[in-house]
């Protein structure tokens, strides 16, 4: 069984391991991810197992009274992939960005990266633009894509 959870500072060494593992060069870095942890408009959740070990996260920012918001983040650890666990974590994410007032989300997606605008295509996004290199140093284009939240 998986819970999720609030993530913490605490969390922060299993986080980059999943981080280091899934992203490789393109990861933030732990200076980066701490500071999204600490930010007011940072909302980042952890799944762990029955152990308690973090297997995967997802990180959503919120500004205040603008009715948008974005997934900074998503990742599952290699070992835990194929039990719906991303589902799980975007569809927590999308629950508490309606407690926050959000109407629009927004997430961005390596082109490469089919099986994660699958799942993102489930949840109601739709490709809006694309930004030419956005990941580096692989200089890799990301689709922009948006879901209306019910």
């Amino acid at each position: 069984m998986t819970a999720l959870r609030p993530a913490s500072s605490a969390d922060l060494d299993e986080i980059m391991v999943i981080e280091n593992t899934v992203f490789g060069l393109e990861a933030w870095s732990r200076q980066g991810f701490q500071a999204e942890l600490e930010s007011d408009f940072g909302n980042y959740l952890v799944a762990v197992d029955d152990d308690g070990a973090v297997i995967g996260y997802v990180g959503l920012r919120v500004v205040p009274g603008s009715g948008d918001g974005d997934i900074q983040t998503l990742a599952v650890a290699q070992t835990a992939r194929g039990r719906g666990l991303g589902r799980g974590l975007l569809e927590a994410a999308h629950e508490r960005a309606a407690e926050l007032g959000v109407r629009q989300m927004f997430l961005d997606v390596r082109v490469d990266n089919a099986v994660a605008q699958s799942l993102y295509r489930s949840l109601g996004y739709e490709v809006v633009g694309t930004r030419p290199g956005y990941y580096q140093p692989s200089n890799t284009d990301a689709y922009t894509m948006k879901a209306t939240l019910r």
